[in-house]
């Protein structure tokens, strides 16, 4: 049986068998335990969080593809998170050769009527 861990994290669409009918499941990829797969999906309605699970045994499985957008997000997340890291070192280079800490400044508030 194939192991499906490279999608772990990501956004997938499954298609998969349930006797005669193929059906679809779009979720995050939450896990593969050797014989099934785990997707995910998070719903919010009426202000109420609720979330479905899904496992799919291995043998029903007839395609996974992973979401374009999913690849696009995690693109720019990892872009984010570099450029935090990068903002984060930068400052703290900036704090140790002054020695001093730094304040944040805030602009000052305007008055509403």
């Amino acid at each position: 049986m194939a192991s499906y861990t490279q999608f772990l994290g990501r956004i997938v669409t499954v298609q998969y068998r349930a006797g005669d009918m193929l059906l679809s499941a779009y979720g995050s990829f939450v896990g593969d335990s050797g014989r099934s797969i785990f997707l995910e999906q998070h719903v919010e309605q009426r202000g109420k969080r609720s979330y479905f699970r899904w496992e799919i045994p291995y043998q029903y499985i007839h395609r996974i593809a992973v979401d374009s957008r999913s690849e696009e997000a995690s693109a720019v997340a990892e872009s984010d998170a570099e450029i935090a890291r990068e903002k984060a070192a930068a400052a703290i280079a900036g704090q140790s050769a002054t020695g001093t800490t730094s304040t944040l400044s805030l602009p000052p508030r305007s008055k509403t009527a």
